[in-house]
């Protein structure tokens, strides 16, 4: 018997809304914010990202204090670029079809589209209401949230939370339909809707047995994607990467990465890996929300981390590193959000 989705989402935390799983954290985010002496404490973590990387922030002015080897090929396509323009700097910069589309600001896959050729890529360009960016699409097998983090005055960072994404998709039986496989996985069920739009008729083919139908190409936990706790494969290797990656970056001190790569064997020898994204001081421990993990330990990790980002806040506090004032922050997520 199949519970109706609203159950799924009672008994499953990685479906509440954010501000329900956040909600027990209150208390000690104000406990971190009176160590700090500061409400804002987050602002301060990371001196080299637009109010730490909190909310808001430029996706290319980050990309592009990344080291370029790390990086996909991306282009950056201002707000009110001509489409001729566009096509001009994709050629120029030897893109090619398929390509990422993404706003330069947004959170958690919005508008996140793969984009197979001119013609969508003119729909997005003219629905587009802001700056976006374009990136060469890397079909890796193996794509990864890693969170780093360093202490301002330690030589040394280390990695504390590795997260595998598998995308959503269906596995056919020879007999059912696509959406009849859909209807079979929890997971697929919430993403009906967005389903039905992009695939159509796709939705009533009968693939064959055992072969896999990818629904949704896009690594995000809010397109349907299972986040998957691979914490064991931390060790010293991966560790001395990411400070080879994060080194060259000024001010940065507290963020995840998501990345694909070819083999982990290349993840722990630094070789192959594209950096799509690094998000702040805002960025989650993505393995938190594997299905397996229980609550405890869902709020167990995540006052770990908070408490490190808090740590990183005070020692650049006392590096004379200021907080937002509460009113800036505030500005800036009215400019988001309204």
């Amino acid at each position: 018997m199949k519970l109706p989705l609203f159950l799924v989402k009672i008994f499953n935390y990685e479906y509440w809304p954010w501000w329900l799983f956040y909600l027990p954290m209150a208390p000690y985010w104000v406990y971190l914010a009176l160590k700090s002496r500061s409400f804002t404490y987050f602002t301060a973590v990371n001196p080299g990202i637009e109010a730490g990387g909190f909310y808001g922030e430029s996706k290319i002015d980050i990309l592009r204090k990344i080291n370029p080897a790390y990086l996909p090929t991306t282009v950056f396509i201002a707000h009110k670029t001509s489409f001729e323009e566009t096509l001009r700097l994709l050629k120029s910069n030897h893109l090619q079809f398929p390509i990422i589309a993404k706003p330069n600001i947004g959170e958690r896959g919005t508008n996140v589209a793969k984009i197979e050729n001119i013609g969508q890529l003119e729909v997005y360009h003219i629905q587009a209401n802001d700056a976006y960016i374009l990136q060469e699409f890397i079909d890796y097998s193996i794509e990864l949230g890693v969170l780093f983090s360093r202490l301002p005055n330690e030589k040394m960072g280390r990695v504390s939370s590795l997260t595998m994404k598998e995308f959503l998709k269906v596995v056919g039986d020879g007999s059912s339909t696509v959406r009849e496989l859909i209807d079979q996985s929890n997971r697929a069920r919430f993403q009906l809707t967005a389903l039905s739009a992009k695939l159509g008729n796709q939705l009533d083919e009968i693939p064959a047995k055992g072969e896999i139908r990818l629904l949704e190409p896009i690594g995000n936990h809010c397109r349907g994607t299972k986040f998957v706790n691979v914490n064991h494969l931390i060790n010293k290797q991966l560790n001395t990467v990411f400070n080879d990656v994060s080194k060259d970056f000024s001010g940065f001190y507290y963020g995840r990465f998501d990345l694909k790569v070819a083999s982990l064997d290349d993840l722990y020898r630094g070789k192959n890996i594209k950096i799509m994204e690094l998000n702040g001081v805002s960025s989650d421990p993505g393995h938190i929300y594997d299905p397996s993990y229980r609550l405890w330990q869902a709020y167990r990790d995540l006052c770990w981390h908070w408490k490190r980002s808090a740590t990183i806040s005070i020692i650049n506090q006392k590096s004379g590193v200021a907080p937002l004032p509460l009113g800036e922050v505030w500005g800036i997520v009215k400019t988001h959000l309204m």
